[in-house]
């Protein structure tokens, strides 16, 4: 029997640009992996950074917001599966997928808690300590009724699932942790990774329109760097990101060896040059690519109570000195860089942390193995959680009519 999936992108996935377009790539994977047709579509214009997923045998198809050519489209393509890119691709399609494709099993990756990453970065901005008041803001309400309203939920992070469960009552089952799903670093590449004496300067990386990594980079620059370049004056700061935008082109200063680099076409080759990664994240949820990039090539980091939140586990041993304070980060991220023996065993435990958190097969099977169950009791399962029903019939009732205004008005 053929198994279609029809993923709906928020974006076209860009694998070099950011950690949504890693992600959106391993999920790919592990679909292809249970022998699915898999058509990916998107709303949103291409740009030169976007993965050619015809190279790896997935269909793509433009699509159109608020208009019936969907309705036609996914009538034909009649999936068996639809994956929801983040909350504002179920929103504005998941009425439609629910009416023409019924029996469909409907999923959502979050990527990260957007309404979390939200209620972070107004605590900063108010400089108030963050709370459940902060949590529970509008964005919530619109990501929860997105939960609720799909069969299940692919979760980057445990610590984001224990939020959802007894922050906001979200029953367990319709939450599955998948985090980034990697190849296992041999003992081989282990053994290859460039040594500490091979290494010069610190670095970070991040797309520069996610507001968490500019402002990692305006911390960075306004209260860290001086710090670390007054002990370390050889020393270079290595910006890598997509999207550069102006503001952050001003950051650049060859005087004080703070250099805005730009586009990383390889991010593996210039982690491995780096000899520390830097992650001040003030805000932010999920996990994080920067630190994974790190980890994979052999580069031990410094970051915040933020950016290590659900990267490590129950593990102890950590690639990572963990500070909040800029003065503590800076002082740490002087020793990580100048103690060999500090460095090596920060490295180590990287290379570990990939090969028991990350190994893309220890979840490959079982989320495979979880999804045919759903769909096979996917009636059932429904009538389980009746409420999201009811969402989604209040949702269908509320979007369908707003949507077929828009069309009417636009044509």
């Amino acid at each position: 029997m053929n198994k279609n999936l029809l993923i709906i992108g928020f974006v076209w996935p860009e694998p070099k640009s950011s950690a949504a377009g890693c992600r959106m790539m391993q999920l790919i994977e592990v679909f292809q992996a249970g022998n699915y047709n898999i058509t990916f579509a998107s709303a949103c214009a291409k740009t030169d950074n976007a993965f050619d997923l015809s190279t790896i045998g997935v269909k793509t198809e433009p699509i159109v917001l608020n208009d019936s050519s969907f309705d036609t489209f996914i009538t034909k393509l009649n999936p068996n599966i639809v994956l929801f890119d983040r909350f504002m691709v179920e929103e504005q399609f998941g009425w439609r997928v629910a009416e023409h494709c019924p029996d469909a099993l409907r999923l959502l990756d979050t990527e990260d808690l957007h309404s979390l990453r939200k209620g972070r970065q107004q605590a900063l901005k108010d400089q108030a300590f963050f709370d459940k008041n902060y949590l529970q803001n509008d964005i919530a309400k619109r990501e929860i009724a997105s939960i609720l309203r799909c069969d299940l939920t692919f979760m980057i992070s445990q610590v984001e699932i224990e939020i959802l469960v007894n922050q906001f009552k979200v029953d367990e089952h319709l939450l599955y942790y998948l985090p980034f799903l990697l190849d296992p670093i041999s003992p081989e590449a282990q053994r290859n990774s460039p040594k500490f004496k091979d290494r010069n300067h610190f670095i970070t990386i991040g797309n520069f329109m996610h507001e968490p990594n500019f402002d990692a980079v305006l911390f960075l620059k306004e209260q860290i760097w001086p710090l670390i370049k007054k002990e370390l004056p050889k020393a270079e700061m290595h910006i890598y990101g997509s999207y550069v935008s102006e503001k952050a082109k001003q950051l650049h200063s060859d005087k004080d060896s703070f250099l805005i680099k730009g586009f990383a076409e390889d991010v593996n080759q210039v982690m491995k040059e780096a000899k520390v990664c830097l992650a001040p994240l003030r805000f932010g949820a999920g996990l994080k690519g920067k630190l994974i990039d790190a980890m994979i090539n052999g580069t031990p980091c410094i970051t915040t109570t933020i950016g290590a939140e659900g990267m490590y586990g129950t593990l102890k041993d950590t690639n990572a000195f963990i500070e909040d304070d800029a003065t503590m980060f800076a002082k740490q991220a002087v020793e990580l860089y100048s103690n060999k023996i500090y460095w090596n065993g920060k490295q180590k435990n990287g290379f570990m942390i990939i090969n028991t958190l990350y190994d893309k097969a220890i979840y490959t099977k079982d989320v495979l193995y979880k999804l045919d169950l759903l769909q096979a009791g996917l009636q059932s399962h429904r009538q389980q959680h009746f409420l999201g029903q009811i969402l989604m019939h209040q949702t269908m009732q509320s979007t369908k009519y707003m949507s077929k205004w828009i069309e009417e008005k636009n044509k």
